[in-house]
């Protein structure tokens, strides 16, 4: 009879060893969901902001090139031309890495933005191990 009670104890440990082991893994999966969701949250906030900002970018290119030409159309000697010329590449190139350096801080921010919910999510899994 021990041996029968005994037997029937290890198998009611095991099985709730188990159910505890499906608990952990809904909870896995369910924890794994919402930081995705929280993710790509992020991520179409930072896209957007990218997105403006190239639209602001490109606008304000158009209208520099805009300004330059009419300048350099109405200068009056070769001189003033190439005086409107050299303006127009300098604030071109100093506009643009500007520009760039905003866009690489932004991509940056998505990039801490994205990975942030998961920062726990990996922390479990490495404690765990």
């Amino acid at each position: 009879m021990c041996g029968k009670s005994h037997a029937n104890g290890d198998a009611a440990g095991r099985g709730n060893d188990m159910v505890r082991n499906i608990d952990e893994i809904q909870k896995l999966g369910k924890d794994n969901m919402d930081a995705t969701l929280k993710s790509f949250g992020a991520l179409s906030k930072s896209l957007q902001a990218i997105t403006v900002e190239i639209a602001d970018y490109s606008k304000k290119v158009f209208e520099q090139n805009t300004a330059a030409t009419e300048r350099l159309i109405g200068a009056k000697s070769l001189e003033k031309a190439i005086e409107v010329q050299t303006d127009y590449a300098k604030s071109s190139y100093e506009s643009f890495v500007a520009e760039a350096t905003k866009l690489g801080e932004l991509y940056a921010d998505l990039a801490r933005e994205a990975y942030k919910p998961f920062e726990s999510q990996f922390g479990k899994v490495a404690s765990a191990k």
